[in-house]
C-alpha cells in the first residue's frame, strides 16, 4: 500500500465515522524521538519535510476534531512547507535554534512526538533535556562537511542518556549528486567513531529533508540504497516499552489512595516489567512482602498490568507503603543504598559547589544529597578525561554522591525510571543537573547504623535540659567569638550543659587539612554540622561561631537538627566596622593581596535572611547580646 493510499483511507475514515477514527488513533503505539547533529545539518528542515511529504495530522487538529462531532471533509488547506520549516520565532529572527522545538503527528501506524534539538555546543543542556524521554534519535550529517565536533558530542549525548535507536541521517545528498561514494565515506568514519564510544548498531540512510528523497519513499536518485525510509524505520522500530516490558516489575509509588476504610491501593506507573493478581511482590525501601489482590484502573479492574500503563494496585497485608516506595517482584527487586557513582550532566550557569547539599529527586524519591569533587570530566569532542575540581555548564563528569537516606535505585543502563535523576538548588528550586546512577559504592552495602540502648532523649533528660545548636554567623571581626564565649560563661553557671565550637579552633584539629577555597568552605561546615548534630544527640547545648558564609549550608545544617533545636543568630556587623577591628590582621593582608578568598572582601557573604536572633553589634554590647541569646533560648526551651 502507496503512503498516498494510506492518507487517502485515512481522510476517508474520519469523514465517514469520527468517533472510529479517534478510538483507532488513541491506541496507536508512542514514539518519542529528536534530531540532532551540527549547526545547519537541516533538522528544521526535515522535520518539515515528514509533516508535509506525509501531510500528517497535528495533535491540536486532533483535538479540534475530537471538540467538533461533525463529520470532516477531506479537501483540507495545503500544509505551508516554509512554515512547518521555520519552527520558532527565535530561530526566523536569529538563524539559531535556542531550545527544543517539539512537534506531534501521527502516521496511519504510529503516534509520534519529536524533539528538534539545538546544534550549537553551549545549548548541550537543552539538547540532553530534549533526549531525556526519547526512544530513537536521527543524528543528522550534512554530506558536503561529513563527521563533526558536534556530530560526535551529540552521539556520545545519545548513547550516554541511554538512547539505542540511533538513525545516522546523512542529509543533503542533492548538494554532492546523490554519491554512493559519498555515502559510504561518511557511514564508515561514524562507524570508526561510534565503536570508540560504545555505539554497537545504527541505522544509516542517505537523505534529502528538502527534497525528500527517502523520506516517505524510496528515492529514485539512491538506486543504490535499498534500506527503508525514514518514515517506514519510525514506524516500525521497537519502542521503549516494548523492552520494558520484558523486565523485572517495577511500579515507583506516586499517591497512596484511601477513599475509605475498606480501600487501600498504592497508585503509579508501571516503569518496567508486569503485574498480576496473584503475583507476590515487595516493597522497597521497607523490604515488606505481601501479595497483589487488586489491580485498579478508572475503567476497571485488570487482569495484567504492562510497563507504560498507570494503575493502582492493592495487597493483601496492610505493609508500609507510601509515596516513593517501589513496588517490585519479590525474588528480583532492585537495589537500595545511599552512596553512588554517577554520571553528571551540569545544567546551571553557576558552576557545581563541591560538597554542598542539593535535592536529588528520582521519580517519586526526594532526598538531600552531596556531591564530591568529581573523578573526571569528559571532553566530548574528543573523549578524553580530564581532571577538574567542579563541574561548570554543560560539562559532564564522574562524580560520587552520598545522600541522606537510602533510596531504591537501579543501574541507569537498566532501568531509566529509577537510575535517572535531577539535582536541586535548595535555594533557588532551579533544576542545577541531570544524572544517571551507574553503580552503588561498596561501602554504601557494608555500613549500617548500629541501633542504640540510651536514646537522645534519655541523655537529655538526665542533663535537665532541651538540646539546642546555637549557630553563630557574621563576618570576619564581628565579635561571634566574643559573643559566643559569654553566652557560654551564662549558661554554665546557670548548670547547663554546653560545648562551644569555635572557627579557628576547629581547624587545628578537626578540619586542619581545610583551606579557604569554596568548596573546603563547605566540607568545613559539614563537618562541624554533623559534629553539632551528634552533640545535640548526647543532650548537649551547642554553640558555634563560624563565618559560614553561604545560605545553602547553613539551611543544610537546619536540616539535620531536630525540628525546634537549631537557632540561626546572625552577628550583624557592616564590614567597614569589622575591618576597623581587623584584630587580627585579616583585613589588611587581605586588601594587600596576600590572603586569598577571604570572606567580605573577596569572597562573598550571605547575610542571613531570617534569623531566629538577630544582633546589630552597631548598638549592642556583647554584654547586652549575650542575654538577649541567652533569655531567647531559654525561653524558647
Amino acid at each position: 500500500m502507496s503512503g498516498t493510499d494510506v492518507i487517502y483511507q485515512t481522510e476517508a475514515l474520519i469523514a465517514e465515522d469520527i468517533e472510529a477514527y479517534l478510538d483507532l488513533h488513541q491506541h496507536k503505539s508512542m514514539l518519542r524521538f529528536i534530531t540532532c547533529g551540527s549547526v545547519d545539518d537541516g533538522k528544521s528542515t526535515l522535520i518539515g519535510r515528514l509533516l508535509y511529504d506525509s501531510k500528517m495530522i497535528f495533535e491540536d487538529q486532533l483535538a479540534a476534531l475530537e471538540n467538533d462531532s461533525k463529520k470532516v471533509g477531506t479537501q483540507g488547506q495545503e500544509i505551508d512547507f516554509a512554515l512547518l520549516v521555520d519552527g520558532l520565532a527565535a530561530e526566523r529572527e536569529q538563524g539559531i535554534t535556542i531550545d527544543v522545538a517539539y512537534r506531534f503527528f501521527s502516521t496511519e501506524k504510529r503516534k509520534f512526538i519529536v524533539a528538534d534539538c539545538p546544534g550549537h555546543e553551549q545549548y548541550t543542556r537543552n539538547m540532553v533535556t530534549g533526549a531525556s524521554t526519547a526512544d530513537l534519535a536521527v543524528i543528522l550529517i550534512d554530506a558536503r562537511k561529513g563527521v563533526l565536533t558536534q556530530t560526535r558530542r551529540h552521539s556520545y549525548l545519545c548513547h550516554l542518556i541511554g538512547i539505542r535507536n540511533l538513525v545516522l541521517a546523512v542529509n543533503k545528498m542533492d548538494l554532492v549528486g546523490y554519491s554512493q561514494d559519498v555515502d559510504d565515506k561518511i557511514i564508515a568514519d561514524y562507524a570508526e567513531f561510534a565503536k570508540s564510544i560504545g555505539i554497537e548498531t545504527f541505522t544509516a540512510m542517505p537523505i534529502s529533508g528538502f527534497k525528500g528523497d527517502n523520506i516517505t519513499a524510496p528515492s529514485e536518485n539512491t538506486p543504490w540504497y535499498r534500506g527503508p525510509t525514514l518514515v517506514d524505520h519510525l514506524e516500525t522500530v521497537e519502542v521503549n516499552s516494548a523492552r520494558d516490558a520484558q523486565k523485572p516489575f517495577r511500579m515507583p509509588v506516586q499517591w497512596v489512595n484511601r477513599p475509605n476504610l475498606d480501600f487501600r491501593g498504592f497508585s503509579g506507573l508501571v516503569a518496567t516489567g508486569t503485574v498480576k493478581p496473584g503475583d507476590e511482590v515487595r516493597v522497597l525501601p521497607s523490604g515488606k512482602t505481601s501479595k497483589v489482590t487488586r489491580i485498579v484502573t478508572l475503567d476497571g479492574d485488570l487482569e495484567e498490568a504492562v510497563a507504560g500503563e498507570s494503575v493502582t494496585v492493592c495487597f493483601a497485608d496492610e505493609i508500609d507503603c507510601s509515596r516513593g516506595s517501589v513496588i517490585a517482584v519479590a525474588a528480583n527487586p532492585p537495589q537500595v543504598a545511599d552512596q553512588f557513582e554517577t554520571t553528571l550532566v551540569w545544567l546551571n550557569d553557576e558552576a557545581m559547589h563541591v560538597g554542598r547539599s542539593y535535592w536529588l529527586k528520582l521519580g517519586a524519591q526526594m532526598v538531600s544529597a552531596t556531591v564530591q569533587q568529581p573523578k573526571y570530566a569528559v571532553n566530548v569532542n574528543t573523549m578524553e578525561r580530564i581532571a577538574v575540581k567542579t563541574l561548570d555548564l554543560n560539562a559532564i563528569g564522574v562524580a560520587e554522591i552520598t545522600t541522606d537516606k537510602a533510596v531504591v535505585f537501579e543501574a541507569y543502563a537498566d532501568n531509566r525510571a529509577l537510575g535517572g535523576f535531577i539535582l536541586i538548588d535548595k535555594m533557588t528550586n532551579a533544576t542545577v543537573a541531570a544524572g544517571m546512577l551507574n553503580f552503588s559504592l561498596r561501602r554504601s552495602q557494608n555500613v549500617h547504623w548500629q541501633a542504640l540502648d540510651i536514646s537522645r532523649e534519655a541523655h537529655s533528660a538526665l542533663k535537665n535540659q532541651q538540646p539546642a545548636v546555637l549557630w553563630f554567623t557574621g563576618l570576619s571581626g564581628s565579635g561571634k567569638s566574643t559573643i559566643a564565649n559569654l553566652v557560654e560563661k551564662k549558661l554554665h553557671r546557670m548548670n547547663r550543659h554546653t560545648f562551644l565550637l569555635d572557627g579557628d579552633n576547629v581547624r587545628h584539629g578537626l578540619n586542619k587539612d581545610l583551606g579557604f577555597t569554596e568548596a573546603d568552605r563547605i566540607e568545613n561546615i559539614r563537618r562541624v554540622a554533623e559534629v553539632a548534630k551528634l552533640m545535640t544527640d548526647a543532650g548537649l547545648i551547642v554553640i558555634t561561631a563560624f563565618i559560614s558564609p553561604f545560605r545553602a549550608e547553613r539551611e543544610m545544617v537546619r536540616g539535620l537538627i531536630a525540628d525546634g533545636e537549631f537557632l540561626e543568630v546572625f552577628i550583624d556587623t557592616p564590614l567597614s566596622v569589622a575591618e576597623e577591628r581587623d584584630v587580627k590582621g585579616l583585613y589588611k593582608k587581605a586588601r594587600s593581596g596576600q590572603l586569598k578568598n577571604f570572606t567580605g572582601i573577596d569572597s562573598p557573604y550571605e547575610a542571613p535572611i531570617n534569623p531566629e536572633i538577630h544582633i546589630d553589634t552597631t548598638v549592642m554590647t556583647p554584654e547586652e547580646a549575650a542575654n538577649v541569646i541567652v533569655d531567647k533560648l531559654l525561653g524558647d526551651a
